[in-house]
């Protein structure tokens, strides 16, 4: 059940009710739908605005704001926001605050959300944030506050958001709440949730230890990043010199059935918490910058896309920011994507500088395991006193929860936090003191920090000095920074809170962050953090170019240890090859545009040639085959082979490495999966090779490739035709974007037809550039993951950049600009990207001028 649906089992009862409401609103007209829609032209008065905002809108409905002052630049941010998404932001901010509950009613998924997030505290550090910010971070967040403010005052609900008078119609829906500037502060946990790094990959390796029974063995499911195959994004020379803490191991005994439930536990307990930006295969971005010597106008292009969840309203609010006279009283002007509940601009660029971001993927989260005695858990032969505290949930429509949480020195513990059966009293490892544990999460984004003040530091940087002194202030998510300036540099610079962990040897299992660290030692706490001045960075490479797409950052054994656990680098390559292709061709921005939705697929180039060798009995199986014969590899929507290759992977996951597994962990066939068979392959009596679910036969690589080959083309036949030369790879792969609340299959037709989008069909997989990403394990190819997002911005003429997001820049399922820009994105189109002000005026299609209350 995906997770991001968390009230469709609530309108189950209700179904016949909404149709027949749903039909007398059709028939009425637009009345319910169509009311939410905001004012974009003409004159209103905003109370508390210092002076005239103008608000002009692009033919997709795309904003920029025009003011004289900071504070109301920012107000008029959080009115427009308010105007475009308000009920994105009311749910962002009831996830968060571990209150969905309190809207969507009693859900048992909404419940066991919250009791999760108000284990964890996300708006209780944010609490914490907002009495340590700075003056100005206050002023910006407050500001905005009073935008969305002004536009919810005197509303009913009805004229905010037609899913309120949706949910209405079973739960007792109020007015929403004032917004809060912590309401902003929270929305940065969510996203360092879904972009926390290896917290997965350290569970999955405890869980496969449980079937697989052997370090050595798991290992070889997370193999090493190929820095010989795929380049880090930096050289050892881009690197100032740092320190390198050497791996270190613990004498954990994972292989006790009850210490595998607790973790297991955990694992559920967390997974209970909304991605509101995705999470899982597919998750990541692509970033890169050219230099001037390498484009046609002689200065840098730069161009990102982040992979994020797909959902409907897509997650990117587009929107430009300028103060009328720019000085250092009013110092924005600057154009980008942002999220709607933030003030100013995540990702974009003002008149001197771009950038562009991707997920580090640095471990900033470990498990740790907790020997509880009474209320004290046992460090070092002595105790450390459990904090508790009570939290009140309430649930719309049923009784008040009150939830006891537990805290250790570690963190929060989150193997008791649902009701999962005998975890909390499972044995310890028998090396350890005592004969209970629990499991605690320690976790950067769990402490209060200042990622707040670094954005609004990055949306007016002019220059490398500024960059760098942002990315010390972004805390949490860690990201890769890329950016250039209309000067001509470009650089790269690693922010992020990166924990030091203590170099202890003394067991067979490596605790440098993959695996989970005994709690009752303290040599295996945190030793501090990474010093801002000793991350990577590099300001104009001799190459001239600098690619990050979720790949090792530097060397290995080069610079602080970020992580062992990165995507494997096929991405990045591909763009490096791609840029490098044609020595003497200069880039523009076109050739940017086209590198972003470069389909070419490097399982292709691996599997393919092995694949051609097998000897297939039959002319009718020998059909999938055949279309490998001539295929150019990329996975395009409109190519039959592509769809067969997809469905090959899919049985080769199933057949080599299922079996293997414990439920819940079957391969996703994501890059460490291509880098898992790419290893195997010159090995084909590998054990790995071998179906355990066929008792008495021992299959090698060949009978596994042919026996998924014969599958897939079977399993095709049954979905698309017998007829192998019509499959369309776009039949299998669409891009579906739901509605956080409302799209689930259980709600009725007529209102999922409003707010879900029609589904495209688009080419593209995991690991190609165009990152589409798709979950081999679940038995469909739909995409789970994709670019949420696409820009280039030419430095030489800031003017000529370009963009477009998912799915359109309005929240209201009866806008046209709800999905007007999601066929563009499907093809790989984009739109222009007006910055100056002449520029924008030239494309305004509407003008709303907000005045103050007279």
């Amino acid at each position: 059940m995906p997770r991001r649906h968390l009230v469709r089992l609530s309108f189950i009862t209700v179904a016949v009710v909404l149709v027949l409401v749903l039909v007398g609103v059709v028939v009425a007209g637009f009345v319910v739908v169509r009311r939410p829609l905001p004012e974009v032209a003409g004159t209103l008065e905003l109370p508390g605005l210092g002076a005239k905002v103008t608000v002009t809108r692009d033919a997709r409905g795309v904003p920029t704001i025009t003011a004289r002052s900071s504070d109301d630049l920012f107000m008029a941010q959080g009115y427009v926001a308010a105007q475009d998404r308000f009920f994105e932001m009311d749910y962002r901010r009831h996830v968060t605050a571990g209150r969905l509950a309190e809207l969507v009613g009693n859900v048992k998924e909404a419940v066991d959300a919250d009791k999760v997030t108000r284990t964890l505290g996300w708006r209780r550090v944010a609490e914490q944030e907002w009495k340590q910010a700075t003056p100005a971070t206050r002023k910006a967040l407050q500001a905005y506050a009073d935008g969305v403010n002004a536009y919810l005052a005197g509303k009913p609900k009805g004229a905010i958001a037609v899913e309120y008078t949706i949910l209405g119609l079973q739960l007792d829906i109020r007015d929403p709440e004032k917004w809060d500037p912590v309401d902003s502060l929270a929305w940065l946990k969510a996203m360092a949730w879904d972009l926390r790094g290896n917290y997965d990959d350290e569970l999955g390796r405890a869980a496969a230890f449980s079937t697989i029974g052997d370090v050595a063995r798991v290992d070889q499911l997370y193999p090493a990043y190929p820095q010989a195959l795929n380049a880090p994004i930096l050289t050892g020379a881009d690197l100032p010199s740092t320190v390198t803490p050497a791996a270190a191991t613990t004498s954990l005994n994972l292989s006790d059935d009850d210490l595998q439930r607790a973790m297991a536990s955990a694992r559920k307990a967390l997974e209970a918490v909304p991605h509101l930006m995705g999470d899982g295969e597919g998750v990541g971005s692509n970033s890169w910058v050219v230099g001037g010597a390498l484009t046609v106008s002689g200065k840098p292009l730069l161009a990102n896309d982040p992979h994020l969840g797909i959902s409907a309203p897509g997650v990117w609010e587009q929107v430009g920011l300028r103060c009328a006279d720019v000085s250092a009283a009013c110092p924005y002007d600057v154009s980008g994507f942002s999220f709607a509940g933030m003030p100013g601009v995540v990702i974009g660029h003002n008149e001197h500088l771009a950038w562009g971001l991707t997920n580090l993927g640095a471990d900033v989260s470990d498990f740790f395991l907790e020997k509880v005695k009474g209320s004290s858990t046992v460090v070092d032969g002595g105790t450390q006193p459990i904090t508790t505290r009570t939290e009140i949930i309430k649930v719309n429509g049923g009784d008040i929860i009150r939830l006891p949480v537990r805290e250790t020195v570690h963190g929060p513990i989150v193997s008791d936090v649902l009701d999962l059966g005998p975890v909390a009293a499972a044995p310890v490892p028998v090396d350890a003191p005592g004969s209970t544990f629990a499991v605690a999460l320690e976790w950067t984004a769990l402490q209060p920090g200042t990622s707040m003040q670094a954005l609004l530091a990055m949306d007016v940087a002019s220059d490398a000095d500024d960059i760098r002194a942002a990315a010390a202030l972004l805390d949490v998510p860690a990201q890769n920074i890329v950016f250039a300036t209309t000067d001509g540099h470009i650089g790269y610079q690693a922010p992020g809170k990166i924990p030091i962990r203590a170099d202890v040897v003394g067991g067979p299992v490596p605790s440098n962050g993959t695996w989970p660290r005994p709690g009752w030692d303290s040599a295996y706490d945190w030793q501090g953090y990474v010093p801002a001045d000793e991350m990577p960075r590099t300001l104009d490479p001799a190459a001239g170019f600098i690619v990050t797409a979720n790949n090792a950052v530097t060397p290995a054994g080069v610079g602080p240890f970020l992580t062992d656990d990165w995507d494997y680098g096929y991405r990045a390559q591909r763009i490096r090859d791609l840029i490098t292709k044609t020595p003497t061709h200069k880039l523009t921005a076109a050739d940017m545009s086209t590198i972003q939705f470069d389909q070419h697929s490097p399982y292709a180039d691996m599997l393919v040639p092995i694949l051609l060798q097998q000897h297939i009995p039959t002319a009718f199986d020998r059909d999938g085959q055949n279309l490998l014969r001539s295929w150019d590899r990329v996975q395009s929507d409109d190519s039959a082979a592509a769809a067969y290759f997809a469905a090959v992977w899919a049985d080769v996951m199933k057949f080599a490495f299922a079996d293997d597994l414990p439920d819940g962990y079957d391969p996703d066939g994501g890059s460490r999966w291509l880098e898992v068979v790419r290893s195997l392959l010159d090995d084909p009596t590998s054990p790995w090779w071998d179906d355990r679910s066929t008792p008495g036969v021992v299959e090698g690589r060949d009978e596994v490739l042919t026996r998924a080959m014969i599958s897939a083309r079977r399993e095709l036949t049954a979905q698309l035709g017998r007829d192998a030369s019509q499959w369309r790879w776009g039949k299998l792969h669409t891009a579906a974007p739901e509605h956080l609340v409302l799209g689930g299959s259980s709600v009725p037709g007529l209102v999922r037809a409003l707010v879900n989008p029609a589904p495209l069909p688009v080419g593209g997989s995991s690991s190609i550039v165009d990152a589409t990403a798709w979950d081999a394990s679940t038995g469909s190819f739909g995409v789970t993951a994709a670019p949420s997002m696409r820009m280039v911005v030419d430095l030489g003429d800031l003017d000529s950049s370009t963009w477009v997001t998912m799915t359109g820049a309005s929240g209201h399922p009866g806008s046209v600009h709800y999905t007007d820009q999601f066929g563009p994105w499907s093809r790989g189109e984009t739109f222009p990207w007006p910055f100056s002000a002449a520029a924008t005026q030239a494309d305004a299609s509407d003008e709303l001028t907000l005045v103050p209350s007279s």
